[in-house]
């Protein structure tokens, strides 16, 4: 991942409303949330959430369906996976080991990576 990349990943989670609705959706995991479910445990009118989803979305964090008139969110694992591995790939000076911590906090999104589809 590039540095340009990396920032407007964290760019994008650097709001308190975004925060939450990305680590709502890791926690769901691939099967993700319709938006209104999401905007009715953030407490958020479905307006603004809509605008937050969309910035996550372009920053390569969440993924979104559609299904008839609703819209399904879903962590985008690739993307969150990446954004880890950027951050930690230079991890305790070349001593990995020392990152085991970080790594195991993140195991809710270190799955097998996808060849192109959905997991």
């Amino acid at each position: 991942m590039e540095i340009h990349e990396a920032t407007r990943k964290l760019s994008a989670l650097s709001q308190e409303t975004r925060l939450e609705a990305f680590r709502m959706l890791i926690v769901q995991g691939p099967d993700g949330m319709a938006a209104g479910d999401i905007a009715r445990r953030l407490d958020v009118p479905a307006s603004t959430l809509s605008s937050h989803l969309s910035v996550l979305e372009n920053a390569g964090l969440v993924t979104s369906t559609r299904i008839q008139r609703s819209i399904r969110y879903a962590v985008d694992i690739d993307g969150a996976r990446d954004l880890i591995g950027f951050l930690t790939e230079d991890c305790c000076q070349g001593h990995p080991e020392i990152c085991g911590p970080v790594q195991a906090a993140s195991a809710g999104i270190c799955l097998p990576r996808s060849s192109g589809a959905r997991q």
